[in-house]
């Protein structure tokens, strides 16, 4: 059986598993975007707090995914929980160091104006700093997204949704009739997703930024 094959047979059952992959992934990332939003907005002010906050996620992003994994399982048990902790704390460190990066980058001037005309200090900071932050902060998530689709292969160790399970089958029972089609499936099914959402990031980025501002 060719991959096309395998792919057309199974049509109904990948498409499930796509969606599962897409929804957790996309999840996760939204949050992974409150949480590292509400991290960068606590710490930036601070050197020493931004410091230790990309420090902290930085340090959970050289843990391997295994790793993680295998230290979650005993406190979460198998399934989407377990994939669902390990992908938010891997998706934090672009998002909290992107947003760290927007608001200590927006000019004093712009704030000291804002403050000037009366705006209260979590006006300034909902109103404005977060605004002009916003294209770092969609950085981070874009950023964090790509990464995450890749992650979710291996959360299928701990028995996570999505594609991972066709590409752990066919490592598992490599040298088997359809070991190949099941790997090569995941693997392309995984690029072509993470391909799509970056153009969603893409239409986002276009509607929600002014052309002035676009990196």
């Amino acid at each position: 059986m060719n991959l096309f094959e395998y792919i057309s047979d199974r049509w109904d059952k990948l498409l499930l598993q796509a969606y599962l992959h897409t929804s957790l992934v996309v999840q996760c990332t939204i949050i992974a975007a409150v949480l590292g939003v509400l991290i960068g907005i606590a710490v930036y002010r601070s050197a020493i707090g931004s410091a230790v906050a990309t420090a902290l996620a930085s340090t959970i992003l050289t843990v391997p995914s295994f790793a993680l994994l295998g230290l979650l399982i005993p406190l979460s048990g198998l399934g989407s929980t377990t994939a669902v902790i390990a992908l938010v704390l891997y998706g934090l460190l672009p998002i909290v160091r992107n947003t760290i990066v927007g608001l200590d980058s927006v000019d004093p001037a712009i704030t000291d104006a804002a403050r000037g005309i009366g705006m209260s200090r979590t006006s300034v900071l909902t109103r404005v700093e977060l605004r002009l932050a916003w294209p770092a902060i969609l950085t981070g998530m874009r950023v964090a997204t790509q990464m995450l689709m890749g992650i979710a292969v291996i959360s299928a160790y701990a028995k996570g949704p999505g594609l991972g399970s066709q590409v752990f089958s066919g490592l598992t029972n490599a040298g088997s009739t359809n070991s190949l089609n099941q790997a090569l499936t995941g693997t392309l099914g995984v690029v072509i997703l993470a391909l799509v959402l970056d153009g969603i990031f893409v239409l986002i980025k276009r509607f929600t930024i002014p052309r002035g501002v676009r990196v």
